[in-house]
């Protein structure tokens, strides 16, 4: 099976401004193996790009790696605005 947190990291690391911020957490349910991408708050924009693009773009290079089984892949950027800080 890939490497999903190298993958992800390999991609995210040459686009932001502070790659030794950039973290990746794991969750893993009933269908989905779930990486949660962590980046400093002022990257988040270098990730998630005009109108979603450079996003849309990391989400299907990620999604297009071969996983064992029945579960997919998903990935999710920490954008920060749920957080109650």
């Amino acid at each position: 099976m890939t490497n999903f947190d190298e993958l992800i990291k390999k991609i995210v690391k040459p686009l932001v401004e502070y790659p030794e911020d950039v973290a990746i957490d794991h969750s893993e349910s009933d269908r989905f193996y779930e990486y949660h991408l962590v980046t400093n708050p002022a990257d988040v924009g270098r990730i998630i790009g005009k109108k979603g693009h450079v996003a849309q773009t990391i989400r299907t290079i990620v999604y297009s790696a071969r996983v064992s089984g029945d579960k997919r892949v998903r990935l999710i950027i920490d954008d920060s605005k749920n957080k109650n800080s």
